[in-house]
């Protein structure tokens, strides 16, 4: 059976960092990119970047120079490293896996092939 399942989530300071995973089961993270994703409430899904299987990441404007990912094929999982983070960051972030690199479509939630259930992400004081 094919999941992703993220974990890492919680609250956090504004200020904080927080390390997001997404571990793959039934598959093997080698041969995927990984989009990260996030959807605030009420909201539509925002792409946060995407990391294809050779490490090279593509990254969405607004993420960049906070926002950072890497992948453990080893460990079959993938994580998002967070910085900085303002309340304005705080959502459900889920992240995604797809057999094609990072291409046009990086930051569309419907160009992936599967999809974890997310793990909820909250910056307060």
């Amino acid at each position: 059976q094919v999941q992703l399942v993220e974990s890492g989530g919680g609250s956090v300071q504004p200020g904080g960092s927080l390390t997001l995973s997404c571990k793959l089961s039934g598959f093997t993270l080698h041969y995927y990119a990984i989009g990260w994703f996030r959807q605030a409430p009420g909201k539509e899904h925002e792409g946060v970047l995407c990391i294809s299987a050779d490490g090279s990441t593509k990254y969405a404007d607004s993420m960049k120079g906070r926002f950072t990912s890497s992948r453990d094929n080893d460990k079959n999982t993938a994580y998002l490293q967070m910085n900085s983070l303002t309340p304005e960051d705080t959502a459900v972030y889920y992240c995604a896996a797809d057999t094609d690199p990072c291409g046009s479509y990086y930051l569309e939630w419907e160009w992936y092939d599967y999809w974890g259930q997310g793990t909820q992400v909250t910056v307060s004081s």
